[in-house]
């Protein structure tokens, strides 16, 4: 029952079988021809018996396995890796189909190769996720033909094999040197003009061109008779805390990703960013109540501890209550801090009914609102408008475009500070705008 399971027909054999089908037919006309078809006929159960030999007499003829990574990356391309190895004494073609997590909805997957003799292959593919949780694969089916090609064996390995999606850890490694002010520019990262510096002396150091003159060191300038200035430090152990609004506003998709998924992409790269600048980095989530809460601490397990919580941050994208996070904010953080909100704001109107607990908020915190451009208004701006309809469009499109300034312009009113970004580029102008206020010293 077994050998009948994993025996298939391929479509080589089919053929053989139409062409000789086709010449029974012309063996009515042609009489002479009958016995020569059915010395074919023998040839091929004779060949079909030989392929069945040559696949079945190796018990174990070919061995699989499919290397994941530990976990999958969120929003990034995933090496998936199939390890083969032929123990067959001929070259074999194998045909891939890997049962791969409904999630990706990949109904037509499969690799066909040639692996030499007694040889070992390495094939890979790669998978992009784009929701964070659990992924189970299925069984990996290889499919061995021999050179006659009539048959298939199939081989069946790595059955229900899990593996969880994480917020995008990838980015971590990308970035991981990004906090050190000689990796930035390869980043595309601007340099921040420093206007002042804090009283956190580091060391004195001879002048260079560039260093501010108002740190010369005149003492120290005449003992060695040359220009010597005293050098400073960023205040460091300071608390920065990534706020994360995963309500409605945040559901919109680009490229696959919800905006909630790049703010969690993004807070997990800008954490691993403060955390290397000798800062305290903590984080929660809010919707209708503030949730997956992590204090700002300096821990060595704080990375871990944080890309734990936004793993398990779930949303039902209900409306945000700012009420809420002002509230909380209030109530637990109790020196001033650097506090990064991820949120999203679309009109004037929306900004309005939350600037109240936003104002309060900035009291007492340096508060830096995180919110997204539309880019697909950016296609009905740059389009060609040949219709009263299309420029109806453009006009609206203008509008919404031009409210999106009008935020930022009103947030600055108050002294918040706003960074308006497309999602692909948000995690590279949270990190400039972290170094900007560090640079600046106004946390």
């Amino acid at each position: 029952m077994k050998f009948i399971k994993s025996l298939y027909l391929n479509n080589f054999f089919f053929y053989v079988l139409i062409g000789i089908i086709g010449l029974f037919i012309c063996a009515f006309i042609f009489p002479n021809m009958y016995h020569a078809v059915w010395l074919l006929v023998l040839g091929l159960i004779t060949f079909l018996g030989l392929d069945i030999l040559l696949l079945y007499l190796t018990r174990t003829g070919l061995e699989a396995e499919r290397i994941t990574p530990e976990k999958l990356s969120n929003g990034d391309l995933n090496p998936i890796k199939i390890n083969l190895k032929n123990h067959y004494t001929f070259p074999v073609s194998v045909k891939i189909i890997d049962e791969i997590p409904f999630q990706f909805q990949v109904r037509d997957f499969k690799i066909v190769k040639t692996i030499k003799a007694a040889t070992q292959k390495e094939i890979g593919y790669d998978l992009r996720p784009t929701e964070r949780g659990e992924y189970h694969f299925g069984s990996l089916n290889i499919y061995v033909s021999s050179p006659l090609r009539l048959i298939s064996r199939r081989f069946t390995f790595d059955k229900d094999q899990m593996v969880p999606t994480y917020p995008s850890y990838i980015q971590l490694r990308k970035y991981d040197l990004i906090a050190f002010s000689n990796n930035l520019f390869q980043y595309g990262i601007k340099k921040i003009r420093r206007i002042g510096h804090t009283m956190e002396f580091e060391q004195i150091k001879e002048y260079v061109q560039g260093d501010d003159l108002r740190t010369l060191n005149w003492k120290a300038t005449a003992k060695r008779n040359s220009l010597m200035v005293n050098q400073f430090q960023d205040e460091k152990s300071q608390s920065v805390y990534m706020a994360i609004d995963k309500g409605r506003v945040m559901q919109m998709p680009f490229d696959g990703l919800s905006l909630l998924d790049y703010a969690i992409n993004s807070a997990l790269v800008l954490s691993n960013v403060i955390l290397k600048k000798q800062d305290k980095a903590g984080l929660f989530s809010f919707s209708k109540k503030v949730e997956n809460r992590v204090f700002a601490e300096r821990r060595g397990s704080q990375m871990q501890k944080i890309l734990e919580t936004l793993y398990n941050v779930k949303t039902d994208f209900f409306e945000s209550d700012y009420s809420r996070l002002y509230v909380d904010i209030k109530k637990n953080i109790n020196q001033r801090s650097l506090i990064i909100l991820y949120t999203n704001f679309e009109t004037m109107d929306g900004l309005n009914r939350q600037l109240p607990y936003l104002k309060g908020i900035a009291k007492s915190h340096l508060l830096v609102v995180v919110f997204f451009s539309n880019t697909e208004l950016n296609g009905i701006i740059n389009k060609k408008t040949t219709t009263i309809q299309e420029v109806y469009d453009k006009v609206i499109a203008e509008k919404f475009m031009f409210e999106k300034r009008l935020i930022v312009n009103e947030l600055k009113k108050y002294g918040i500070h706003s960074v308006l970004t497309q999602p692909e580029n948000l995690t590279l102008d949270a990190i400039n705008k972290y170094l900007e206020i560090k640079s600046r010293g106004i946390l």
